[in-house]
């Protein structure tokens, strides 16, 4: 295997020759809140990293991948962050799908879908969230029911990123009738071009539209793409929000670093850096950026130590990674506003910046991919012990 410093060495190389020409002016484009930005573009530089050998970096070779460590992986998403290299378009296929299809799926699952992972000729969405099940994921109620060898969808999905441009879903549903909870719940893989599948953007008070409501109407799908067994949908729903908080989250780390010194420089230039709590709040964002990247480095290690000792999930760490994380932004974009004073409130040209684009898209990092709330209770219950919350 490839030390690490030279891995580090020959992606910093490769982004350099690759981020040129056409490619040049997708340098930033696509983060969060602006999912939809470029994305032709976008799909077709993921495309470019496939064809070099740059995607799926972590899956066995076996899969098509190249086996290589946390280490080489984390060297790989810091080079790709401090580029300043677009968002791929790939990600739940990559880093989501793919993984939980390697540990859970068949053979013949594997065999049809991910090498259009690997190679970016298909793209996913993720089915999880309803309207009356958002961070309450064992609430769902879309279901499924199998007639002959294919399944029907009945229900709604929401707040489903980019499902207007993805051509396949995996879609948690309830699968026994009168079950609750976490109990009679499968995982299915869904085509979404058919005439069962309706999806409308969500537009969000940022103008974008990167979410989407997904309507199921009889949708169907084969019986044989369900992960995992009928009924165990919830393990393997679990399993692929653990591949979720996992080692591209590194490269977030490196945008947030570069955010904090955007925002430091921001108060120095417009005066505000002389006011002593201005300063002090500054000091403390950056002392809580190098605690998350610690932090976040250390949980990459124990998992894999615990993968190494043949070792489930984590034990909260993931947990512990998302309230530090997205608590951290919420404050950073308190901040820049009170930096920016009576400016931050108005428009420019009639829309928005890009310091109101970033306080707006940090209200939601405490509610997507797990409520602050929920996060807190798992810790409580699960890691900590605690008595479970009293439900209404």
């Amino acid at each position: 295997m490839i030390d690490v410093q030279e891995f580090r060495a020959e992606v910093r190389e490769w982004l350099a020759d690759n981020l040129v020409g056409e490619f040049a002016a997708l340098k930033g484009r696509g983060a969060q809140g602006r999912e939809q930005e470029a994305f032709e573009e976008r799909l077709a530089w993921n495309q470019h990293l496939a064809a070099a050998g740059l995607t799926c970096l972590g899956w066995p070779e076996e899969h098509g991948g190249r086996g290589l460590s946390v280490e080489h992986r984390v060297a790989f998403y810091e080079e790709y962050a401090l580029a300043q290299a677009p968002t791929k378009v790939n990600h739940f296929g990559e880093e989501l799908l793919g993984p939980t299809l390697i540990e859970l799926g068949t053979p013949e699952q594997q065999a049809r879908f991910l090498p259009h992972i690997l190679d970016v000729t298909e793209l996913w969405c993720q089915g999880y969230s309803e309207p009356g099940a958002g961070s309450d994921l064992a609430n769902v109620s879309t279901s499924a029911v199998l007639d002959g060898d294919q399944w029907v969808i009945n229900g709604q999905k929401v707040w489903t990123s980019l499902a207007k441009e993805a051509q396949w879903s995996f879609v948690l549903t309830r699968t026994e009738k009168g079950s609750q909870r976490h109990a009679g719940l499968s995982y299915l893989l869904v085509p979404l071009d058919q005439p069962g599948v309706e999806i409308r953007p969500i537009v969000q008070l940022t103008g974008d539209s990167g979410f989407n409501e997904v309507f199921f109407d009889d949708a169907r799908t084969d019986a044989d793409l369900v992960v995992g067994t009928p009924g165990d949908g919830w393990r393997v729903a679990m399993a692929t929000l653990s591949f979720e908080r996992g080692v591209s989250t590194l490269g977030q780390q490196i945008v947030y670093a570069r955010e904090l010194a955007a925002v430091a420089d921001l108060a120095k230039r417009n005066g505000t850096a002389e006011d002593p709590v201005i300063r002090e709040r500054l000091a403390r964002a950056w002392a809580g950026q190098r605690a998350m990247r610690s932090y976040v480095l250390a949980t990459m290690g124990l998992k894999q130590d615990r993968t190494r000792a043949g070792g489930g999930l984590d034990n909260g760490q993931d947990n512990v990674s998302k309230l530090l994380w997205a608590n951290w932004h919420r404050d950073l974009g308190d901040l820049v506003m009170d930096i920016l004073g009576q400016s931050g409130m108005t428009l420019a040209d009639g829309d928005l910046d890009d310091w109101q684009r970033m306080y707006l898209f940090s209200r939601a990092g405490t509610i997507y991919g797990g409520s602050n709330e929920i996060q807190r209770n798992i810790i409580a219950e699960r890691v900590l012990g605690l008595p479970r919350e009293a439900r209404g």
